[in-house]
């Protein structure tokens, strides 16, 4: 299955304009463009907010060892 050809995407978009009207097919991308963004927008914050809580657990791994090695050496 590779991608379709010309005739195929003519006629899927031929489909596209009969079920949803000329006017309404802006409307539908902008729609969809907006969904798109917002969930790349979800899937980056996601992403930061794991990075922060590794970020937190590590560096209080890194104090609690701080801590022990201040009190081997006191």
């Amino acid at each position: 299955m590779g991608m379709p050809s010309m005739p195929e995407l003519l006629i899927v978009l031929a489909i596209v304009v009969l079920l949803f009207g000329a006017k309404k097919i802006p409307d539908l991308a902008k729609g969809m463009g907006k969904g798109i963004k917002d969930f790349k927008k979800a899937i980056k914050e996601d992403d930061e907010e794991e990075v922060k809580e590794i970020t937190k657990k590590e560096e209080t791994k890194v104090e609690e060892k701080t801590e022990e090695k201040k009190s081997e050496n006191a």
